[in-house]
C-alpha cells in the first residue's frame, strides 16, 4: 500500500469518527458544536472520497444513511423471536388486576419491580446486528413476519450502524427493537415544507413516520426527520443482560437513542406514580404518545410468566384517556367482520377526533347499544379507543330530537340472512355461515395469506371479484376453480390464470398447523395454530376436541375454545371442510414438535420457587417428550413442587396429583435417562 493510500484511509476514518460524533451530540444529545455548514462541509469531503475510492465504502459509514435506488417491494422478515403485541389497561383498577395476576403467576406476595416507559407513537421496529455490524432491519408486521426496510431505516442518522468491538465480540448476534417516531415539532415543520411546495400535507405524526418508513425509494426516507428510540433486545437470556434496566444501560452506552422518562418502580403505588407524572408532562412532550408501558424487570420472571398466542404475560400498556369530541348521529347501520361478528356503527358528521376526521364510530355490540340507546339524529360523545378504534361513548339525551326511535339489534346476518348466534358468556353475535359475503372477502384473504393456504396471486381485489362474479361462495370453492372461469375477470390473462390455479394446486398439501389457521377461527392465529396442531396431530382429533381438553393447552383460554367448538358444530363448516377434502386438500397428520422420549405421555405443571428458573425445567422435560401445561387437571400426572406454593398445590392434592420436589423430579430424570 502507497504511503497516499494510507493517507487517503487515515483521512476517511477520521472524518466517519468526526461525523458520527458530531451526529451522536446533534440527533441523541441535541448538544450540537458545529454550524450546519461546517457538518456539510465533512460530509461532502467524506462522499468525494468515497466517490474516487468505491472500494473503501464501508456498511457502517456514514454515507450509506442517504438513501438507495427505489425498491419495488418489500421482502418478508420472519423474526427469530416473536414480537408480541401488548395487552392493554385503562385506569387504575384494571392495572391493580394484572398487577395481582402477575403475583400470583409468580406465587408471591411480595412488590415486583418494574420498569414503566412512555408508549410512543410510531413504528415498531427491528435492527439485526451480527458482529457488530447493522445488517438487517423489519417492520414489526403481523408480529411473525415483517417486511424488509434495511435501506430506508440506515437513513435514519441516530441509529448506530456498527456496534461497539467489546459488545460484538460478547454479543456476536443482537437484535434491538424500538419505535420510530417524528418529533412533533419536526412533523409542523415537514408540513410547513410540503404546504409550500404544493404537496399535500400529513395528517399526524405517527401516520408520517410509517409512511415514511415504507417508501420504495429510500432516498425520500433520507428526507424525512426520523428518529429511533430503543425500547430492548429479542433475546433475555443473553450473558450479564438478566434486566430491562441492564439492556437499557447497554444500549445507551452503544449510542441508542434511550426514552429519558424510562424508570424503575416497585410495586402498584410506584407504577400509579409514574403514569400519573407521565399524564401530567404528556402536553410538554415534542412527540406523540398514547400511553405507558409497564415491564417486570426481571428476565428470568418474565420467563415464568410466559405469554399467552399474541401477548407477553410480564407487560401491559396502560393506556391514556382517549381525546373526545361531540357530534351527530346520522345512521345507525351493522357491520359484518371475517369472522362474522355483527357490529353496529354509527354513521356521524364528520368530526375531528385525536387529529383524524371521524365519519364512523363503533357501537361494540348489542349490550352497548341498549345500554347508549343512542338513535338517529342523537348528539354524542365520541372517541378514539386507545387513540385508534373511534367509538360512541355517551349520548346527550337533552339534546335528542322527538319522535325517535330505537334501534332493535337484528336476529339474522344483515348480509346473507342466515340466523346469528350468541355464545353463553360472550357479547358479539355471530354469523357462522362461512358463505356470507359480508365476510367472505376477508375469509378467502386470511384463507389464501402466508400463514393460511400461502395461495400466491389471491389478494383483496381478486377476492372481490371472484365473489362479485358468484366463482366462490367460501373458500372450498378455490378448489373448483378453471382457467376458463378466471379469463374474463379484469387484468387476468392467460400465464396469470395460470400462476394463480398453480399456485392454489400447490397449496392443496399444506401442513396441519396452516389448515387450522386458514380457517380464520376467531382468536386462533398462528402461535395458537401451532399449538393445536402439536397437541392433536391430526385434524380428525382437533375438529372432535372438547371444550375440556382445548383449555388444557397453553395459551388456549375458555373464550377460543368455545369458539373453535362452535365452528365445528356449525353444519356449513363442515361441508365446507369435506368439499375440500374431495377435491384433494390434505389434511395431513402432524409430527409434533415435541420430542419422543423417557417422559412421553406424562403431563408436568410446574409452580412455586424452584432454584432455577421455571423455563429450565420445561425445557428438560418437554426435550425427554413430556409435556409442561399452565393448569392442573384430571390430565395432570406430576406437580413439580418448589417452595411458597398456592393454589395450584392445592388443586393437585384435591384430584390426587402426584406432587414431587425438585429432588424428586432430578431422581426422576436420572432414573428415566437410565
Amino acid at each position: 500500500m502507497s504511503q497516499a493510500d494510507k493517507k487517503i484511509i487515515a483521512e476517511l476514518e477520521e472524518l466517519r469518527e468526526r461525523i458520527n460524533h458530531h451526529n451522536r451530540l446533534y440527533y441523541l444529545l441535541d448538544k450540537p458544536e458545529i454550524s450546519d455548514a461546517e457538518f456539510d462541509r465533512l460530509f461532502d469531503r467524506l462522499l468525494a472520497i468515497e466517490k474516487a475510492h468505491p472500494e473503501l465504502v464501508t456498511p457502517d459509514s456514514p454515507s450509506q444513511r442517504i438513501g438507495a435506488p427505489p425498491s419495488e417491494k418489500f421482502q418478508p422478515v420472519e423474526h427469530r423471536v416473536p414480537m408480541l403485541s401488548l395487552q392493554k389497561v385503562t385506569s387504575a383498577e384494571e392495572f391493580a388486576q394484572f398487577d395481582r395476576r402477575v403475583r400470583e403467576g409468580l406465587e408471591t406476595e411480595n412488590e415486583i419491580r418494574y420498569v414503566t416507559e412512555p408508549k410512543l407513537d410510531g413504528l415498531a421496529v427491528e435492527l439485526v446486528y451480527e458482529n457488530g455490524l447493522f445488517v438487517l432491519g423489519s417492520t414489526r408486521g403481523d408480529g411473525r413476519t415483517g417486511e424488509n426496510i434495511t435501506p430506508n431505516l440506515r437513513t435514519i442518522r441516530n441509529i448506530p450502524l456498527k456496534l461497539s468491538a467489546e459488545t460484538a465480540r460478547k454479543y456476536p448476534l443482537l437484535e434491538v427493537r424500538g419505535e420510530v417516531i417524528i418529533r412533533k415539532s419536526a412533523f409542523e415543520k415537514l408540513n410547513q415544507e410540503l404546504a409550500a411546495a404544493g404537496k399535500p400535507t400529513l395528517a399526524n405524526p405517527r401516520n408520517a413516520a410509517a409512511g415514511s418508513l415504507r417508501q420504495l425509494d429510500s432516498k425520500i426516507t433520507a428526507s424525512r426527520p426520523l428518529i429511533f428510540y430503543a425500547y430492548g433486545i429479542s433475546d433475555t437470556n443473553l450473558d450479564d443482560l438478566n434486566s430491562q434496566q441492564k439492556v437499557m444501560a447497554l444500549l445507551k452506552d452503544e449510542g441508542f437513542l434511550i426514552n429519558d422518562r424510562i424508570d424503575a418502580v416497585d410495586g402498584l403505588t410506584g407504577v400509579e406514580q409514574a403514569f400519573n407524572r407521565l399524564v401530567e408532562d404528556r402536553p410538554k412532550l415534542d412527540y406523540e404518545i398514547d400511553g405507558m408501558v409497564v415491564k417486570v424487570d426481571s428476565f428470568a420472571r418474565q420467563a415464568v410468566l410466559g405469554r399467552i398466542s399474541r401477548a407477553p404475560r410480564w407487560a401491559v400498556a396502560w393506556k391514556f384517556p382517549a381525546e373526545e369530541a361531540q357530534t351527530t348521529v346520522e345512521a345507525i347501520e351493522f357491520s359484518v367482520g371475517r369472522t362474522g361478528v355483527v357490529t353496529p356503527v354509527a354513521n356521524l358528521k364528520a368530526v375531528r377526533v385525536s387529529g383524524v376526521m371521524v365519519t364512523h364510530a363503533s357501537l361494540h355490540n348489542e349490550d352497548e347499544l341498549n345500554r347508549l340507546d343512542a338513535r338517529p339524529g342523537d348528539t354524542v360523545t365520541v372517541r378514539r379507543a386507545g387513540d385508534v378504534i373511534p367509538e360512541v361513548v355517551a349520548v346527550d339525551l337533552s339534546r335528542r330530537p322527538k319522535n325517535t326511535q330505537a334501534v332493535t339489534f337484528p336476529s339474522v346476518c344483515p348480509s346473507c340472512g342466515e340466523p346469528i348466534e350468541r355464545t353463553e358468556g360472550e357479547a358479539a353475535w355471530r354469523c357462522m355461515n362461512t358463505s356470507c359475503p359480508a365476510q367472505l372477502e376477508g375469509r378467502l384473504f386470511h384463507f389464501a395469506s402466508r400463514g393460511g393456504f400461502d395461495i400466491e396471486g389471491l389478494g383483496g381485489k381478486l377476492a372481490r371479484q371472484l365473489i362479485d362474479n358468484k366463482l366462490v361462495a367460501n373458500p372450498a370453492d378455490l378448489f373448483f376453480l378453471t382457467k376458463e372461469q378466471l379469463l374474463p375477470l379484469d387484468l387476468m390473462a392467460d400465464k396469470k390464470a395460470e400462476k394463480l390455479l398453480a399456485g392454489i394446486d400447490r397449496s392443496r398439501g399444506t401442513s396441519l398447523p396452516r389448515v387450522i389457521y386458514a380457517l380464520g377461527i376467531p382468536g386462533v392465529g398462528e402461535t395458537a395454530s401451532a399449538a393445536l396442531a402439536d397437541h392433536f396431530r391430526s385434524f380428525e382429533s382437533f375438529q372432535n376436541s372438547s371444550v375440556e381438553e382445548l383449555e388444557q393447552i397453553d395459551g388456549i383460554g375458555s373464550t377460543i375454545a368455545g369458539d373453535i367448538v362452535a365452528f365445528f358444530s356449525h353444519e356449513p363448516n363442515r361441508r365446507m371442510i369435506e368439499r375440500m377434502k374431495k377435491r384433494g386438500v390434505l389434511f395431513p397428520d402432524w409430527k409434533s414438535s415435541e420430542k419422543n422420549g423417557p417422559l412421553t405421555g406424562k403431563q408436568f405443571v410446574i409452580t412455586g420457587t424452584l432454584s432455577r428458573p421455571r423455563g429450565h425445567f420445561k425445557n428438560r422435560i418437554v426435550e425427554m417428550g413430556g409435556k409442561v401445561a399452565g393448569a392442573v387437571s384430571s390430565k395432570t400426572d406430576y406437580l413439580l413442587c418448589g417452595a411458597d406454593a398456592g393454589s395450584k398445590l392445592a388443586k393437585a392434592e384435591k384430584l390426587g396429583v402426584a406432587v414431587i420436589t425438585e429432588e424428586e423430579f432430578e431422581q426422576m430424570i436420572r432414573n428415566a435417562a437410565g
